[in-house]
């Protein structure tokens, strides 16, 4: 991190993920002078990514040094969280959706009396869904895709070829009536730009890239951010902010602790950016005690959302991937907006999403399914290969996170508890879309399958909401904290409904359209 830089910046950035990248992005093309904090470090490239222990949870990117207790609905009792420069982006699968046209509307059996709404429409998310494209480079072709969304401009890449087995998944879902079409991917086919082309190889989701030819946020954004100016404080954890004194509460510091000399800084700016994910984010406004600031404090940390998810894999007599290539490379949405007709979608006018999932390293089965499961299961994992349902969730408004002054960490924030549960309607969508993958791997060749619903909240969104609503959304249309006029909360949190796909897109569109605000607002 070298020496310290100036107290006073004209931005502060808590979070190098999507939300964090992309304000900074435009901030230092406005010629800001840009701090960004990030609790974690860089994470390594090269050979030792390509190994079993690179996958997320078997590396020290997963951080325990912040432990989150959930009590229930995680795979512990105790989970961590992922702390590294370009934050969840170095792990995840690329996948890279907007949300659709409708989700912007919101479906009335989701939201309920939950109050949810978006304060803007799709169209004026649009053209900035068509930067945050451009600014990742993704990869994709929607023709086929039945709910694709209104498009200004292509994808910037066209896809890769498809691996035997995706080609086998789309001619079984398209004898059954179905509409497969091309997952867009956050990953380098081109050629020419300097960099490595992806290789195909299957240690992707869950895995940084060992040849960084995944567009991460580390490689794509950062690393060109610091040689525009930004300045980067890796292995610093924000701790609290602080409220100026006299009439409006505005943010006049952030205290932060550098774990590397274990010194804790004060510093000032003209705006600060919270975009430390939907579980950070909450976490240091609670921690800071900033519902007392906001007119709808008690939102803060409430309608927790994370998708209802579950892997269904189905078990091929001979291996489905002989040749050990990349596949996550499908989707199927003909049941995203509901299943018409059909008695266990009956009342359901949005189900969500269905995505190829790769064949599944050895050592995650044997992490996370259950000791018989895992036995039988680990042995064969090349005979699995599956598809990936993504149910959305309702924002309920007791699914929340919340902090327990009593329980302290080693850098002094109060112990953050995550309170989640699924409602009968999200088991409900689920469970309809884990029947319609059985069938489409069943069509595909697969003996029998297996449902892994996934515990992790990876997909967590709608902690700070925004809203049209001041009383009960702490988040305006722009992106700005109702009640402090320099605070801008610019990650996942500020989601008020999750979708049925990825959110990783849609929180890049909305802090590059917050972003867009603050400078044309003079802020800073």
């Amino acid at each position: 991190m070298g020496a310290p830089e100036p107290s006073r910046w004209d931005a502060i950035v808590v979070g190098s993920g999507f939300g964090g990248s992309m304000v900074a992005h435009r901030l230092v093309a406005a010629g800001a002078r840009v701090l960004m904090i990030e609790r974690g470090d860089w994470v390594a490239r090269g050979e030792q990514a390509w190994q079993p222990a690179g996958s997320l949870e078997l590396t020290p990117h997963y951080a325990t040094d912040i432990p989150y207790r959930c009590p229930r609905g995680a795979y512990r009792p105790v989970i961590g969280g992922i702390a590294c420069v370009g934050g969840p982006s170095v792990f995840y699968g690329c996948v890279s959706l907007r949300f659709r046209e409708r989700d912007f509307v919101g479906d009335p059996g989701v939201v309920a009396g939950s109050g949810a709404a978006w304060p803007f429409r799709y169209d004026d998310l649009e053209p900035y869904y068509t930067e945050a494209e451009a600014l990742i480079g993704v990869a994709g072709d929607d023709r086929g895709d039945p709910t694709a969304p209104r498009r200004s401009r292509a994808f910037p890449q066209p896809p890769a070829a498809l691996a035997p087995i995706s080609q086998r998944i789309v001619a079984a879902a398209a004898g059954m009536g179905l509409h497969p079409f091309r997952l867009p991917l956050a990953i380098n086919y081109g050629t020419g730009n300097g960099r490595q082309t992806c290789v195909g190889c299957r240690t992707c989701d869950t895995y940084a890239c060992a040849i960084e030819a995944k567009n991460d946020l580390a490689t794509r954004m950062i690393t060109p951010l610091i040689a525009r100016g930004m300045t980067l404080w890796e292995r610093t954890v924000a701790v609290r902010l602080e409220t100026g004194g006299g009439a409006g509460a505005r943010i006049a510091a952030l205290h932060v602790h550098r774990r590397d000399d274990g010194v804790t800084l004060r510093l000032e700016a003209d705006q600060f950016v919270l975009a430390a994910g939907a579980l950070g984010t909450p976490h240091l406004l609670l921690a800071s005690k900033l519902e007392q600031s906001s007119p709808a404090g008690d939102a803060i940390g409430r309608h927790l959302m994370r998708h209802d998810n579950a892997m269904v894999f189905g078990f091929f007599r001979s291996r489905p991937d002989p040749e050990r290539v990349f596949h996550k490379q499908i989707a199927i949405h003909d049941w995203y907006f509901g299943d018409a007709g059909a008695r266990d979608a009956d009342g359901l006018s949005k189900l969500g999403g269905v995505q190829q999932v790769m064949t599944p390293p050895r050592e995650l089965v044997r992490s996370h399914l259950p000791m018989g499961t895992r036995a039988l299961l680990g042995a064969f994992t090349e005979h699995l290969t599956g598809l990936l349902c993504i149910a959305e969730d309702q924002p309920r408004r007791d699914n929340r996170v919340r902090v327990d002054w009593e329980v302290r960490d080693g850098y002094g924030l109060p112990q953050l508890v995550i309170e989640h549960a699924y409602g009968d309607r999200d088991h409900r969508a689920l469970g309809a879309l884990t029947r319609r993958a059985r069938r489409v791997l069943r069509r595909s060749g697969a003996w029998f399958s297996h449902t892994h619903r996934i515990k992790t909240f990876s997909h967590a969104v709608g902690t700070v909401r925004m809203g049209p609503d001041p009383a009960t959304a702490p988040v305006d249309q722009h992106g700005r904290f109702r009640g402090v006029p320099n605070l801008w909360i610019t990650d996942g949190a500020a989601l008020p409904m999750s979708g049925g796909v990825n959110p990783s897109l849609t929180i890049a569109a909305t802090a590059l359209r917050a972003a867009a605000a603050m400078v044309a607002g003079g802020a800073p």
